[in-house]
């Protein structure tokens, strides 16, 4: 695999973390509670969080009393995140392309758009079908995503966020096939650039990957009180599927 893409330099940027630091962990542990009843997991269930960053989905499960194991391709990210880690917690540099600890995990976990940042359909179908590898027979993947007809509708073409001190002007565009975010900055006299982009892809593209990777959806949601999809309408694209 090209280790040289965009979202190996940039997510292993202490910039990356300094721009998305707001996050709200409130509304991620709101969500991951909410799946967790809904489908009623047992307590014992081993889950793999796919694309971690520095583990706070992981963790959190973890607090809960479940075996974790999150994998991100980030070394700064894994770094950090293995300060957490205990017995029933552990952290792994890792491709999603790339099969991982194959038929291991009764769920899967791929969170807030941590999806779509290849550049051909076949490494997307690829990840999926690498996730579905490590999940045993019967398990769940759960994949979160933004809703594309939402994010490009209502496109925001420039903006300017302050952040500890520092000035990020960015730029979004939508080319026909992927979003783009160009963040520009200075920080320590020196200026730097990054750029951002996620395929927009559509819920039947989705739902060609996962029958391509022996997945059937079960539900599809549109937030993260799990109410039901809208194309129109909704704020997340969320699938809930089951390994055959």
């Amino acid at each position: 695999m090209n280790r040289k893409e965009w979202f190996g330099d940039w997510f292993n940027s202490p910039y990356y973390h300094v721009l998305y630091g707001h996050r709200d962990h409130e509304e991620a542990q709101f969500f991951i509670d909410n799946f967790v009843r809904h489908i009623k997991v047992d307590i014992n269930s081993s889950v793999l969080d796919v694309a971690c960053g520095k583990g706070r989905h992981a963790i959190y499960l973890n607090a809960k009393g479940f075996e974790v194991t999150g994998i991100d391709l980030s070394p700064e990210n894994i770094k950090e995140a293995r300060q957490s880690s205990n017995e029933k917690l552990k952290f792994d540099v890792h491709d999603m392309r790339e099969i991982y600890a194959q038929s291991s995990f009764d769920i899967a976990m791929n969170l807030f758009t941590s999806f779509g940042y290849f550049e051909t359909d076949e490494e997307h179908a690829q990840a999926i079908r690498s996730i579905a590898a490590a999940i045993k027979p019967g398990g769940h993947f759960l994949l979160d995503f933004l809703n594309p007809f939402v994010v490009i509708n209502n496109l925001v073409s420039e903006e300017v966020k302050q952040i500890n001190g520092t000035s990020f002007n960015i730029k979004k565009s939508y080319d026909g096939e992927f979003i783009w975010k160009d963040i520009h900055f200075t920080h320590a006299e020196k200026k730097h650039h990054y750029q951002e982009k996620v395929k927009a892809i559509r819920r039947v593209e989705f739902l060609d990957y996962f029958e391509q990777a022996g997945l059937n959806v079960e539900e599809v949601f549109g937030d993260y009180s799990l109410n039901t999809y809208s194309a129109e309408e909704s704020d997340r694209l969320i699938f809930l599927t089951r390994k055959c």
